[in-house]
C-alpha cells in the first residue's frame, strides 16, 4: 500500500463522519476488502493531520475520534470531481444491467469472434439434444435451434431470473427450445441426457467451476461434447506510457472484480480432471481499437473507481490513465480460451 493511496482511503473512509482509528481501518476494509497496516494507518493519519486535512476531537488514545477538517473535504470533493471530469469527457459512468450488459456484449465484433469458433468446434447436428448452459439471454438459442432442426431438442439452463426471462422470450416460436431457471451446478438432467453443451464465459462467475463440471460430464452421453469459451483476464493488457498503472489495472480486477478470472487458462486441466478427455484448445485475442466499444465491455472508468478506492491506483494515477485512454490512440485485448472436451467413457 502506497502512502499516498492510504491517506486517500483514510479520508474516504471519514467522509460520512468522525471516526477512531480501529473504526476508520473497518471502514476501509469494508471499502476494499483489506484493512491498513498499524504503520500504514498511524502514518497516513499524521501526514494528513500536519497537512490540516484531518483533526481530533477529544478522547484518550487510539479510541480518539478523528474527522476531515473543512480543508479535507474539500480536498476529497476535488479529487472525486477531478476523477469524474476525465471520466464523464468520455467513459460510462451508470453500469448497465447485467441483461442490457449481455446483450450489449453479444452485438460486438470481438464476441462474435469466439463465438464463432464455439460454435464451429460444438458441431452440432440435427436430432441431438442441445444444452446452452448458462445461456443468458439466449442469444445463441436460435443457432443452435437451426442446427439441431425439429427432430432434436434445445434447452437453456440459467440462475439468474432476468436473463431466463429474456431467454424464454426468444425461445418462444423455436422448434423444440425451451429455457429453465436452474443453478449451473445442478442441472434438472437426467445422466447421459445430452449430445452437446454450449457455454459461454459462465465458469468465471460460479462458485465452484470444478463442481460444474463435472455435473456437466454427468448430463454427457458417452462421445458427447461440451464446449466452453471462457477468459483469462491475467491476460487483459491495456497500452499506456506507464506500464506500472496499466499492470496495476489489471491487477486489481484480476484480484477484486472478476471471481475465477484465470479460469481460461485453467479450464483444459480442470475439465480432464473431470473426467473428460480435451479434444482441442483455441486461444482467441479479440482486439480493441475503440475506446468506446471497449468501455461499453470493459467497464474502464468504473473499474478504475473501484481501483482508486481499493489502493491499487492513486488519484493523480487514474487521472493520468483515463485521461490518456480518452486521448487515445487506444488498444486493448484480452485472451479468451475455447476448450473442446469429451465424454470418452460409458
Amino acid at each position: 500500500m502506497r502512502t499516498n493511496d492510504a491517506q486517500m482511503l483514510v479520508l474516504s473512509a471519514l467522509a460520512d463522519g468522525p471516526l477512531h482509528g480501529y473504526a476508520v481501518n473497518t471502514a476501509i476494509e469494508r471499502m476494499t476488502g483489506s484493512r491498513l497496516g498499524r504503520g500504514s494507518l498511524s502514518g497516513a493519519l499524521a501526514r494528513l493531520r500536519d497537512k490540516q486535512l484531518v483533526e481530533y476531537l477529544p478522547g484518550e488514545g487510539r479510541r480518539r475520534p478523528v474527522r476531515l477538517t473543512a480543508e479535507g473535504r474539500t480536498a476529497l470533493g476535488r479529487e472525486l470531481d477531478a476523477l469524474a471530469d476525465v471520466a464523464g469527457q468520455l467513459f460510462e459512468t451508470v453500469a448497465p444491467d447485467r441483461t442490457a450488459y449481455q446483450e450489449r456484449l453479444n452485438t460486438t465484433d470481438q464476441a462474435r469472434a469466439y463465438q464463432q469458433v464455439l460454435l464451429d468446434a460444438l458441431d452440432a447436428r440435427p436430432g441431438q439434444h442441445l444444452l446452452d448452459w448458462g445461456c443468458g439471454t439466449g442469444a445463441a438459442l436460435p443457432a443452435l435451434a437451426r442446427a439441431a432442426t425439429a427432430r432434436g431438442r434445445v434447452l437453456g439452463v440459467d440462475h439468474d431470473p432476468q436473463m431466463a426471462r429474456r431467454a424464454a422470450e426468444r425461445a418462444a416460436g423455436l422448434p423444440r427450445t425451451a429455457v429453465l431457471r436452474a443453478d449451473a451446478h445442478r442441472l434438472p438432467l437426467a445422466d447421459a441426457d445430452t449430445d452437446r453443451i454450449r457455454t459461454d464465459r459462465l465458469l468465471q462467475h460460479l462458485a465452484d467451476p470444478a463442481a460444474a463440471l463435472a455435473e456437466a460430464r454427468r448430463v454427457l452421453r458417452p462421445g458427447g461434447r461440451l464446449v466452453a469459451a471462457e477468459p483469462d483476464w491475467d491476460t487483459l493488457a491495456v497500452d499506456h506510457p506507464d506500464p506500472v498503472t496499466a499492470r496495476a489495472y489489471t491487477r486489481h480486477l484480476t484480484d477484486r472484480i472478476v471471481r475465477n478470472p484465470l479460469i481460461g487458462r485453467q479450464l483444459p486441466r480442470l475439465a480432464a480432471e473431470s473426467g473428460l478427455t480435451v479434444r482441442s484448445v483455441v486461444p482467441v485475442t479479440p482486439l480493441f481499437r475503440d475506446v468506446r466499444e471497449a468501455d461499453r465491455v470493459l467497464g474502464l472508468q468504473r473499474n478504475t473507481e473501484r481501483a482508486v478506492t481499493a489502493g491499487y491506483l492513486t488519484r493523480d494515477q487514474a487521472r493520468d490513465w483515463l485521461d490518456h485512454l480518452a486521448r487515445g490512440p487506444f488498444l486493448a485485448s484480452v485472451t479468451v480460451f475455447v476448450v473442446t472436451a469429451e465424454r470418452a467413457d460409458g
